[in-house]
């Protein structure tokens, strides 16, 4: 088994890649040693920006044989096809979210993998966080006693309003389902486990949306996917969750609310790492504010616990297998409210232990 600290090369230099670039560059148990992009120029940017030693195209970074984690930060379509070629070339992988377009597609990949006894690891990350953390502990430790159901909600008016180049975001593999939605789902099937079947509508509000900023400002764009979407969900464990995600609402609003039989937690918003974590008691008046504890270090604290158990042999929490029932999941809605059917899913999602109250991510642990 090696030693001493993981080499991590990133695929795609886009807007995402500077929150893993600040957090990756700060952990002392990987090293960042190349990145590549179609443009590759604006990969030798990224990398003189943070100090990364080389920058160039994709064939290039794969063959670098230090990298033993190549990071996925490729556009959705680009996801399935770019993580095979790391699996080719010897690499373990980590993709941004989803797995790949289709189950099919993510199923393949696992199968790679397995073949080749290398791990695959998927954003979001964000349930490692402090704040998704502590509520994974509360929910264990029976704070709202029994959970019965859940209430989750995303809506907004959609990032054609911020992003400069938002026409990804309306195709197929992303919407608000596939592109906020992992969040959430991942969040919820991280603390309650696997989803046993749904029921979902769809709509889409608009054919065309228009940039809001940048030099494409103005531009109008087709829209391909349904942009507001109702799930119902049944947790093989119980609990039953009904879930909203949308780009057509004007009022802004981002939430998930678990209701037990003596209470209920208000969970952070699962787009970030921290707080708050807030409980109403039942019978009680107001929301009490409860300790939050563990990292708020960022995008990349799942790729630094897939490095460490990459070390210690041990599974890593942000796996491929939680990635795939997440996608198997938004298919699985879209089906169910293409069809108007309740739709079963026949996948299981593996239990995410939490992180120890203790787990540092400056703290170098590989020697």
């Amino acid at each position: 088994m090696s030693r001493g600290p993981v080499g991590v090369a990133l695929i795609g230099a886009g807007v995402i890649s500077t929150q893993y670039l600040t957090a990756l560059s700060g952990f002392p148990d990987v090293r960042v040693l190349g990145i590549a992009d179609l443009d590759v120029e604006r990969a030798r940017a990224a990398a003189q920006t943070y100090s990364v030693p080389f920058a160039g195209d994709v064939a290039s970074v794969l063959a670098l044989p230090e990298v033993e984690i190549v990071v996925n930060l490729t556009i959705p379509a680009a996801h399935a096809e770019v993580a095979s070629a790391a699996l080719r070339a010897g690499k373990h992988v980590y993709g941004e979210k989803p797995l790949a377009l289709a189950p099919a597609d993510g199923a393949k990949i696992l199968a790679e993998a397995q073949a080749a006894g290398l791990r695959v690891g998927s954003a979001p990350d964000t349930f490692l966080g402090a704040g998704l953390q502590s509520a994974a502990r509360a929910v264990s430790a029976g704070v709202i006693g029994e959970p019965v159901s859940v209430t989750a909600v995303t809506q907004g008016p959609g990032p054609e309003s911020w992003h400069p180049s938002p026409e990804f975001l309306f195709q197929y593999g992303a919407g608000p389902l596939f592109d906020i939605g992992p969040y959430y789902l991942t969040a919820l099937v991280a603390i309650f486990g696997q989803v046993s079947r749904v029921s979902a509508t769809a709509r889409q509000a608009r054919a065309e949306r228009v940039i809001g900023s940048g030099p494409k400002a103005g531009t109008r764009f087709a829209v391909e996917v349904p942009t507001h979407v109702h799930a119902l969900l049944d947790f093989a464990s119980g609990p039953s969750a009904a879930a909203t995600f949308s780009f057509d609402s004007s009022v802004p609003r981002r939430m998930i609310e678990i209701t037990g039989t003596e209470g209920t937690l208000s969970l952070p918003d699962p787009n970030t790492f921290e707080g708050p974590l807030r409980v109403q008691a039942l019978g009680a008046q107001e929301w009490s504010e409860l300790p939050v504890a563990g990292s708020t270090a960022g995008r990349g604290m799942g790729v630094l616990d897939m490095a460490r158990a990459i070390r210690g042999g041990e599974q890593h929490r942000a796996s491929g297998e939680l990635a795939q029932h997440v996608l198997e999941l938004m298919a699985t809605i879209t089906s169910s409210a293409e069809q108007h059917a309740v739709l079963p899913l026949e996948s299981s999602a593996p239990a995410v232990p939490v992180l120890p109250d203790d787990w540092d991510p400056v703290a170098a642990t590989l020697s």
